[in-house]
């Protein structure tokens, strides 16, 4: 059995957009999780899992990024709470 990979496109909606904070979050998911976790911006893609990756993509508030998680058992709980922390603003609206 041949295992899937979990893609979406997703908009930066926290004011900051892809800062250390924001960064630092998805790592901390990210590692929570065995399967490979990457976000692409204008077709350049990064690791999930490594913070300095994560700032090189310049992603401000309003980017499209394409996040991909493949690889493990886990890859649906991977991909759901990587999404999610993306889509609730890395929980930064409400501060």
């Amino acid at each position: 059995m041949g295992l899937v990979m979990r893609s979406a496109t997703l908009t930066l909606i926290n004011p900051l957009g892809m800062h250390a904070r924001a960064a630092s979050k998805l790592v901390d998911v990210a590692k929570g999780f065995a399967s490979d976790i990457t976000l692409e911006k204008d077709g350049k893609q990064v690791d999930g899992k490594s913070i300095m990756s994560l700032l090189m993509l310049g992603a401000a508030v309003g980017t499209e990024l394409t996040v991909r998680v493949e690889g493990a058992e886990d890859e649906d709980a991977a991909f759901e709470a990587v999404c999610g922390l993306i889509n609730a603003g890395f929980h930064e609206l409400d501060e």
